[in-house]
């Protein structure tokens, strides 16, 4: 038996194992849980860090601003030094639909060790605690909201007993690059993160996402978020894991009316969304980035090249092996073309893209080595071995 044969041949398990054990985590089944409506609603505060924002605002402000929640619900945003007037437009847009009220605040530069989102997270939730709120909804500048969108969450949460509620906002998919990698960006970091192994008491699975996390104000004071994970460039996760670090209960699934109305019409966009934080997923750790590479090229280039090689070489049992572990791979990522309601043409094409994943998470190892760090809205973070662990 060949190399390449055998390399095949374990990339064809590696699928089947994927297929079986990894939390069935190409199904986009896990909505929003079964919920009941509480007899008495409790009070929420929205969270909204904003960083110039101002292009997408009007598209997403109003959305929360209509929320139609039984009971009292208001809305913090906190302008994160911006330069394109982002919180006077979002006063005027407060003053234009009405709806919750609005409070805009402006934390001032964050001090070291922290990143500016979660210093603007700080921020509001510092505003809100005023209003003893019993949830916090934080969730981005660029996600809309359907009107019943807090209410279900917040019956979810209820019902089922959560300390975190978090939905995976549908992605724009307008774009010819946005239609190849965004549906993959959402199920890779389901393959990372199984969404049923996150939901079940006594996982270690632990992942939110980032724009739109409902989150118990007394967990959250228990969990110390935003303070004890001050440091992470990818906080959804580590607020997740903050959480059930404290015993707390997360949920986590695809969304049906959350969807993020930002646009990534270029490959470049997409590029710097993907790689600003790939490296820091990694833990900054290059066995772990070279381990990575070697995954990726196993589980999604092996394939299609052992198809190739196979037919061009007249070696009939790598073809066949390549193809079959080819047509698992595509058929894990058809339900996930669906939610995004793609062609399914686009299947086959995921080793492409999963090329595209390694070279943005090896161009994320290189950006970090030059210094130039994480970053979130044009504000650059030192390395983490240069920040300072304060308190």
């Amino acid at each position: 038996m060949s190399a390449l044969l055998w390399i095949t041949v374990v990339s064809l398990a590696a699928w089947c194992w994927l297929l079986l054990c990894q939390g069935f985590f190409w199904r986009t089944d896990v909505r929003l849980p079964p919920r009941r409506e509480p007899d008495a609603w409790p009070s929420v505060c929205v969270v909204v860090p904003a960083r110039d924002e101002a292009a997408v605002l009007p598209a997403s402000l109003p959305s929360l601003l209509a929320q139609d929640y039984p009971g009292r619900a208001e809305v913090f945003l906190v302008d994160d030094g911006s330069t394109d007037g982002t919180g006077e437009l979002a006063r005027e847009l407060s003053r234009r639909h009405g709806g919750l009220p609005l409070t805009v605040g402006c934390p001032g530069e964050p001090p070291a060790g922290w990143t500016g989102k979660l210093w603007a997270v700080r921020h509001g939730i510092g505003l809100a605690r005023a209003r003893d709120p019993e949830y916090l909804l934080l969730t981005d500048a660029d996600i809309a909201h359907a009107p019943d969108s807090l209410r279900a969450l917040v019956a979810a949460a209820h019902a089922g007993g959560f300390d975190v509620v978090s939905q995976m906002a549908r992605l724009r998919v307008e774009s010819a690059w946005e239609r190849l990698v965004v549906p993959a960006f959402v199920y890779y970091f389901a393959q990372l993160y199984p969404f049923r192994w996150i939901g079940r008491k006594g996982s270690r699975t632990a992942a939110a996402a980032g724009g739109c996390v409902l989150l118990r104000t007394a967990m959250a004071q228990k969990a110390r978020v935003p303070d004890g994970i001050r440091h992470a460039v990818i906080d959804d996760v580590a607020l997740a894991r903050a959480v059930k670090g404290a015993g707390g209960h997360v949920w986590l699934g695809l969304a049906d009316r959350v969807d993020s109305v930002r646009p990534y019409p270029r490959l470049h966009d997409l590029w710097r969304m993907v790689s600003r934080s790939a490296y820091a997923q990694l833990r900054h750790n290059p066995l772990l980035l070279l381990g990575t590479v070697a995954g990726l090229a196993l589980v999604y280039l092996v394939p299609p090249a052992a198809v190739v090689a196979g037919a061009v070489g007249g070696t009939a049992a790598t073809a066949v092996a390549g193809a079959l572990a080819w047509a698992v791979m595509a058929g894990t990522y058809v339900p996930m073309l669906r939610y995004y309601r793609q062609p399914l043409w686009l299947a086959p094409l995921l080793p492409f893209t999963a090329l595209l994943y390694l070279l943005m998470t090896v161009d994320s190892a290189v950006q970090h080595y030059r210094g130039r760090g994480a970053a979130w809205k044009g504000r650059t973070y030192a390395r983490p071995d240069a920040v300072p662990d304060e308190g």
